[in-house]
C-alpha cells in the first residue's frame, strides 16, 4: 500500500485533483466528507459539538448549521481548536478504518486541507501539495463560493500559509492557472505514485523472501 497525504489551502483546487486521482483509481479517503460524517444527527460527535457551542449551531432539523458554526470558529482561534479537538480523533479514526479496508495494493490518497497545520506529514509515505497563489484562492473563493472578500480572507487566514504547505511537499501541483492545465499534472503526479508503489511492493517481497 501507498499511503499519499493530499492537501492544498482553500480554493487551491484539492477537490478536483482528489476527484482525478479517484477516477485513476486511487482509493480517495476524504477528511472532509468524514468530518462532517461524524458530525451527523444521533453521533457522539454531535452531542461534543453542542456541549461545547450549545445548540445554536444546530438547523431546525438538527444537524450541524455549517456556516454559523464556521462563522465563529473561523473568526476565533481559541474556539476552532475546540472544535478541531472534537473532530479531528474522530476523523482520524474513520480514516484509519477506511484505510484497513483498502487493500495491501492501493495508492491509498488521504485528502486532508489540514495537513500541514496538524503535524501530519510524517503519517504518509509521500505528500502532494496543490499550489496556488493568495490572490488566486481569494478571487475563486469569492467569484466561486459566494464569500465576501473579509469571510475568505478570514477562512485563508486560518489555514497554513503557502510556505508552510510546500515545506512538506514531496511533489506539488500547479493549479494558478486554467482548469484545462491541471488534468495533464495530475495524469503525471499518478504516473509517479503508480511507479512508487510498484516499488514499494518490489522491496516489500524482497525483505519477505529474505
Amino acid at each position: 500500500m501507498l499511503k499519499v497525504g493530499l492537501t492544498g489551502g482553500i480554493g487551491a483546487g484539492k477537490s478536483e485533483v482528489s476527484r482525478l486521482l479517484a477516477g485513476y483509481g486511487a482509493v480517495v479517503v476524504d477528511a472532509d466528507r468524514i468530518a462532517r460524517e461524524v458530525v451527523e444527527p444521533g453521533t457522539p460527535g454531535l452531542a461534543a459539538v453542542v456541549e461545547a457551542f450549545g445548540a445554536s449551531v444546530l438547523t431546525p432539523g438538527g444537524a450541524v448549521d455549517r456556516p454559523k458554526l464556521g462563522a465563529i470558529v473561523f473568526a476565533d482561534p481559541e474556539r476552532l481548536q475546540t472544535l478541531n479537538t472534537i473532530v479531528h480523533p474522530l476523523v482520524g479514526a474513520r480514516s484509519a478504518e477506511l484505510e484497513r479496508a483498502a487493500g495491501p495494493d492501493a495508492i491509498v490518497v488521504h485528502d486532508v486541507p489540514l495537513l500541514s497545520e496538524n503535524g501530519l506529514a510524517p503519517l504518509y509515505d509521500l505528500v502532494v501539495v496543490v499550489d496556488a497563489a493568495p490572490g488566486t484562492q481569494l478571487a475563486r473563493l469569492t467569484a466561486l463560493r459566494g464569500m465576501t472578500e473579509d469571510e475568505a480572507r478570514a477562512r485563508m487566514a486560518a489555514q497554513a500559509t503557502r510556505e508552510q504547505r510546500l515545506a512538506v511537499a514531496t511533489l506539488v501541483i500547479d493549479n494558478d492557472g486554467p482548469l484545462e492545465a491541471l488534468e495533464p499534472q495530475v495524469r503525471a503526479v499518478w504516473k509517479e505514485l503508480t511507479a512508487r508503489a510498484v516499488a514499494a511492493s518490489a522491496g516489500e517481497r524482497a525483505e519477505q523472501a529474505e
